[in-house]
């Protein structure tokens, strides 16, 4: 069953806590939180309190994507606020191993994820490792970007490497994905779809925005 997680980054954030509420009524899967730094990716977004303050309204699980240089430090801090799943891009990490490792004995499960240009076989010595395995499909930084269409392949081939290895990971993609690609991630490989602007962006919100995707991966009417 391919899986939903909405993307904060293009909810309301003024009306956070209803929003997320929304997407849990409307049957997604988890939230996806998109923490950015301005260095490694040209803007500066959301810190532990938005992690913290999604918690006190959902009981879906939160995934937090770290697109920062040196995550290490504040890996804790995170995890503290109620992220059940860490994601760390490969390009800022120096000791990728090791800071899975440090997610883990945190409590959460570890993600690890590839920019566009970056080749997925960077991963193929962590997949065993990891719970996810993430192919961002636009460079990151910025939402409502579109969809790189090479993405497709590359996750055609993060899922043989996956299967090469006898990893059991998810694999994730990010990045301009909405109903009109859906489909085609899925069947490449995509076992989750990380959704901002086509959840949060539509007329109606994220209800609408879920049921379209909902529909387009084969899971019928949202749960309203």
């Amino acid at each position: 069953m391919t899986r939903l997680a909405p993307s904060i980054l293009a909810a309301d954030l003024a009306q956070l806590g209803e929003e997320v509420a929304a997407c849990e009524a409307a049957g997604a899967d988890r939230i996806h939180i998109d923490v950015m730094d301005n260095h490694f990716v040209p803007n500066l977004t959301m810190g532990p309190g938005t992690v913290a303050a999604c918690r006190r309204h959902t009981g879906l699980p939160l995934e937090v994507h770290l697109m920062v240089l040196e995550p290490d430090a504040i890996i804790p801090a995170f995890v503290a606020a109620g992220a059940g799943l860490v994601t760390v891009h490969a390009e800022a990490v120096r000791q990728l191993h090791r800071t899975v490792a440090s997610i883990h004995r945190l409590g959460a499960q570890a993600g690890v994820g590839v920019n566009p240009a970056t080749p997925v076989g960077w991963l193929e010595d962590i997949l065993p490792e990891v719970e996810l395995a993430l192919v961002m499909s636009v460079d990151p930084g910025f939402g409502g970007q579109p969809f790189l269409p090479r993405a497709l392949d590359r996750l055609r081939e993060l899922r043989r490497l996956r299967d090469a290895v006898g990893a059991r990971c998810e694999l994730e993609v990010d990045g301009g994905v909405e109903a009109d690609n859906a489909v085609a991630c899925a069947a490449a490989g995509a076992d989750v779809l990380v959704a901002g602007s086509a959840v949060f962006g539509v007329p109606g919100g994220a209800a609408v925005g879920l049921a379209c995707l909902l529909d387009r991966v084969g899971r019928g009417p949202a749960r309203l």
